[in-house]
């Protein structure tokens, strides 16, 4: 397996700038079995899904993680929260990163940051005078968007709504679990009225995300792990699932990789508490609990186009992403989505 099998050819101008409203969206349908693509709106999600299926949500809230900064001479900087590390100390990317010095403070729009310690990745320990509560956070912060949406003034508040799920409860995310930003809270409950149960977790979202693979193998790509959270009731319903041979509908990647690192550290069954997800599913590995996944289309040689492949096959999957860029898909975290069944 090399990571130039998983490229393929995307017109810049496929990459969605904008979302359409929520629940508009285009929709292709692989369905595993046959290689059999059909396309469709998001809209139709309650017919082409079945009384008794589960649908897992991510519910992690997207912060403003993306700060601008101000270097003592003058030179502007960019950090980009990756976790927090206790107190008022964050893991940052930084960029400049090799600007930035032990002990000398950034000026930021309210307060400081200030660099305590370059770490083995290549990010930055930095302690935040004040604390980055919600409200500091909100003052400095700004929506992190991805690198291939562009805005000249930086994002918009029409950005900070819309980079967000209408069922976002909590969490530190840096990237939207962007298979849920196509649910409508009517379309939920269109889909509750039609027999699909829904269940709930947290995977908080980091920008390891975006992380090219460069290795020529892709299994010598490190991928970097991200917290997660199961309820005591989410664990409960997904394990009734699985007992009772109920299929999963995973609503992004992101809760796909928790379920399936839940249920290998659980033993086959899902347990309620936190875990970190360093589960790297690409072609080969063997789904434990997901039976269908709704996602966005990824970009090329990356991690996620893996695992869409792991589940519904490398070569149809790029034969469905060859369809989608002949039908002018929207491509990407603001672009159309992909159901495989």
């Amino acid at each position: 397996m090399r990571t130039a099998e998983f490229d393929y050819h995307l017109p810049e101008e496929l990459i969605a700038q904008a979302a359409r409203p929520r629940g508009t969206s285009r929709l292709l349908v692989l369905r595993r079995e046959t290689g059999a693509v059909s396309l469709d709106r998001v809209s139709s999600l309650p017919a082409l899904l079945a009384a008794g299926d589960l649908l897992l949500l991510n519910d992690v809230k997207v912060i403003p993680a993306r700060l601008r900064a101000r270097r003592p001479g003058g030179g502007e900087a960019e950090l980009l929260l990756v976790r927090p590390l206790g107190g008022a100390d964050w893991e940052v990317m930084a960029r400049p990163a090799k600007r930035l010095h032990a002990g000398v403070a950034l000026a930021l729009a309210a307060g400081h940051a200030i660099p305590r310690e370059r770490l083995a990745d290549g990010t930055w320990r930095v302690e935040f005078s004040p604390p980055l509560d919600e409200a500091a956070l909100a003052a400095v912060g700004e929506v992190p968007l991805p690198p291939y949406i562009h805005r000249e003034h930086g994002p918009s508040a029409a950005d900070r709504e819309r980079y967000q799920t209408v069922y976002a409860r909590a969490g530190r995310a840096v990237a939207a679990p962007t298979a849920g930003l196509h649910f409508t809270p009517e379309l939920l409950d269109v889909l509750a009225g039609r027999g699909v149960e829904t269940a709930r977790l947290t995977l908080h979202v980091g920008p390891g995300t975006f992380k090219p693979v460069q290795a020529d193998d892709p299994r010598e790509h490190r991928l970097d792990p991200e917290d997660y959270e199961v309820s005591p009731a989410a664990a409960v319903a997904l394990n009734g699932a699985l007992g009772a041979g109920r299929r999963i509908v995973c609503v992004g990647t992101t809760s796909c990789r928790a379920l399936e690192h839940a249920l290998a550290t659980g033993g086959g069954r899902v347990l309620p508490g936190a875990g970190r997800a360093d589960l790297f599913i690409w072609p080969g590995y063997t789904f434990r609990g997901t039976g269908a996944l709704l996602t966005n289309f990824h970009l090329p040689r990356s991690t996620l186009l893996m695992l869409v492949s792991a589940l519904a096959g490398r070569e149809r999957v790029l034969a469905a992403y060859e369809l989608a860029v002949r039908e002018r898909f929207a491509f990407y975290s603001f672009g159309d989505a992909m159901l495989v069944v």
